[in-house]
């Protein structure tokens, strides 16, 4: 996703599929970078939200965690996106069961169906399933545990999409998410901006927490995103 401070030229690009949901518009635009290379980026009510050029983030979501946990063989993963952390999840031969809890229908219909070209290959992999659910729902029901959770469903506390996303960032929910992770269990939460209460709050539930900032080129113009990862 990416941060308020970041300047967007929407002008040359066109739009691939559109959809509407109770939480408003979903769009799928093509651009050309200015190397030359095809971007398919997402937007949501008119914010541009990710694209196909710069996914060091979303990757680094995934491998963080991955990298803290000897055997991670069950992976939760909050928002589908692109699907670029789910790829990564699905690259590592330990994990047995990635489950992607994604609320709008038209993303998962996208990525099954090709709108977004890598998108089934990534699908493909027994090991993933798809929930169309609001992932506090998810994380309220879940039966399982998990070996790490990595929620990725806004652009962080201080700078949302959809106002009620507010509450994942709350310490409730991140105690939610504290009950589903198995010993030793990892939660990474990705944010386009540095979140200090963020970082409090997962102090207060799980004792202590990191907070990592990733340098990504937006535009030829360099920003900062953030992990905020925590252990049980």
């Amino acid at each position: 996703m990416v941060s308020p401070e970041t300047p967007y030229d929407a002008g040359t690009s066109v739009e691939v599929a559109r959809a509407e949901s109770p939480r408003g518009e979903v769009v799928l635009r093509r651009r050309t970078s200015g190397n030359g290379a095809d971007v398919l980026e997402l937007r949501v009510n008119g914010v541009f939200v990710m694209d196909t050029l710069e996914t060091t983030s979303e990757i680094e979501l995934a491998a963080q965690a991955l990298d803290l946990v000897e055997e991670p063989s069950a992976v939760l993963v909050g928002g589908l996106g692109l699907g670029f952390t789910l790829q990564r999840v699905l690259a590592d031969p330990r994990v047995e069961r990635a489950v992607v809890v994604e609320i709008e229908e038209a993303l998962i219909r996208w990525m099954r169906d090709g709108t977004v070209p890598h998108g089934p290959g990534v699908l493909a992999d027994t090991r993933a399933s798809l929930v169309n659910a609001d992932i506090a729902m998810a994380i309220a029901e879940a039966r399982s545990t998990y070996d790490l959770v990595l929620l990725d469903v806004d652009n962080g506390p201080g700078y949302l999409v959809h106002e009620r996303n507010e509450a994942v960032y709350a310490e409730e929910f991140l105690r939610r998410c504290r009950d589903v992770l198995g010993p030793g269990g990892v939660l990474v939460v990705w944010s386009a901006s540095a979140a200090p209460e963020l970082l409090a709050s997962l102090e207060a539930v799980f004792g202590a927490a990191e907070e990592q900032a990733h340098d990504v080129l937006l535009q030829d113009r360099p920003e900062q995103y953030y992990l905020y990862l925590a252990r049980r």
